[in-house]
């Protein structure tokens, strides 16, 4: 069993980690962290959190290691395989638990994990000889991260699964479990596709509806008690003026970035063609996600898309 005083280590302090990591403090786990941002790392170190050089040393000094990394799947790859990796120790390591939250592709994450298992514990404790992999991606964005309501999707062990829910729960009020390693990071590509698609059915429908002569606040009342109500209609409306605490509502600044949504469809497309099934609606997701972060928007929320591509105006 993994118990509530065991030592943390997070690796990975961007908008989404530093929130996540944050929370694993005020649920009272013992914490140490690492993140290429140095000004990141001095900041946890201010609060009297240990500070580490690389993942090695994290590992090191932590039972469980969660992994929070907005880029690719070869910068996961590193942190777990390179020079100065998690699993530099080859077959013997200390973390009883490895935990990355990385959105990146299934075949990756179940690659890592089955590097993991082949490892044997330095220290062994109760019943755990070998070192588990979860995968476990999150839905909520940096508002729920804040706000410690994160949905995670989790793939490996369901016995480390039901260990790790504590932890799951420290940091999100959500935790699914969706079947063998790499089925959480299959999960969170599949709803990011599903909400990339939405938004732009969204934003496609309110430009018209704006175009045609409808208010966006009028039109998104009508959507939202009709048939085609969903997340990006009632929550994270994307027209400026509709909707307070939404990215809309700041210039479309925080949120989730336009560059990571490429990203995922560019994963989710992989993958799909790695399965041979055909989505053509993530295709034209992606073509007008690409063309949005090659216009300079890459930096904004995905909803950008309603101003930025459809050409949208502000709700007056």
């Amino acid at each position: 069993m993994l118990f509530f005083d065991q030592s943390v280590g997070f690796i990975g302090l961007g908008n989404m980690g530093f929130r996540m990591a944050s929370n694993l403090m005020k649920a009272g786990y013992k914490m140490a962290v690492h993140d290429v941002n140095c000004n990141v790392m001095k900041m946890f170190s201010d609060m009297g959190v240990p500070t580490k050089e690389t993942p090695f040393e994290v590992a090191e000094a932590s039972d469980v290691v969660i992994t929070m990394l907005p880029s690719s799947s070869h910068q996961v790859l590193d942190v777990y395989n390179g020079p100065n990796g998690l699993l530099q120790g080859g077959n013997s390591v200390r973390p009883q638990l490895l935990i990355d939250s990385s959105t990146i592709d299934p075949q990756t994450s179940r690659n890592i994990s089955a590097a993991v298992s082949n490892c044997i514990l330095k220290e062994k404790k109760d019943s755990w000889e070998n070192p588990v992999m979860l995968d476990a991606p999150v839905s909520g964005g940096v508002l729920a991260a804040e706000a410690g309501t994160l949905t995670f999707m989790v793939g490996g062990s369901e016995d480390a699964y039901q260990a790790a829910k504590p932890l799951f729960l420290s940091m999100g009020k959500n935790t699914i479990y969706c079947g063998g390693a790499g089925n959480g990071a299959a999960a969170k590509i599949c709803n990011n596709l599903t909400m990339a698609v939405s938004m732009l059915g969204v934003s496609e429908a309110l430009t018209l509806g704006q175009s045609l002569g409808i208010s966006a606040s009028t039109l998104t009342k009508i959507l939202n008690s009709s048939s085609a109500r969903c997340w990006s209609s009632d929550s994270y409306n994307p027209v400026p003026g509709v909707m307070e605490g939404v990215p809309a509502s700041r210039n479309y600044g925080g949120g989730f970035a336009s560059k990571l949504m490429a990203k995922d469809l560019n994963l989710a497309l992989a993958s799909a063609k790695e399965v041979g099934v055909d989505c053509p609606l993530t295709s034209q997701a992606q073509d007008i996600y690409a063309k949005l972060c090659e216009n300079g928007h890459d930096s904004k929320d995905f909803s950008c898309v309603f101003q930025h591509y459809y050409g949208g105006k502000d709700e007056v």
